[in-house]
């Protein structure tokens, strides 16, 4: 028996908070089923999704980032080309793209922020996983 497939990219920037949301994706799809992928930072993984979606391989790609606020604009532009690149990628594959690419207004690396964060991306990757799940039980439905 075959398993459905899910890729998993991951921003090394600040990989302490970001990597908990793989281990909330794979509270939800076990780890057999994940395929995991590194990237230097958030702006490097719209090409990666595509690439991968392209494959055939996966029924859904998901893809964790945090773009921090470095006291200058450039956060902004960052966060809105990485999730404008992911929409897109989905549109031009037909594959579900999820992102948990998180930009907030006052973070500070301090424990307090740093333990919230962690929390958080546990809860957005399982929110990620179980609409993997949701959008790959509807393209089934689909084709039947």
């Amino acid at each position: 028996m075959t398993h459905t497939r899910y890729a998993f990219i991951k921003a090394n920037w600040h990989a302490d908070i970001v990597n908990q949301a793989l281990v909330g994706f794979q509270q939800i799809i076990p780890s057999e089923q994940v395929d995991v992928f590194d990237v230097p930072g958030a702006f490097e993984m719209p090409l990666l999704a595509k690439k991968l979606a392209q494959t055939g391989r996966y029924a859904a790609v998901a893809a964790a980032a945090l773009v921090v606020d470095g006291g200058i604009y450039r956060h902004d532009f960052v966060a809105q080309a990485v999730v404008s690149g992911l929409m897109q990628a989905g549109l031009e594959t037909e594959v579900p793209i999820l992102s948990v690419s998180l930009t907030p207004h006052h973070f500070q690396e301090t424990d307090h922020h740093i333990g919230i964060f962690k929390q958080h991306f546990v809860q957005k990757g399982r929110e990620a996983a179980q609409a993997a799940l949701a959008v790959s039980d509807l393209s089934v439905e689909m084709a039947a």
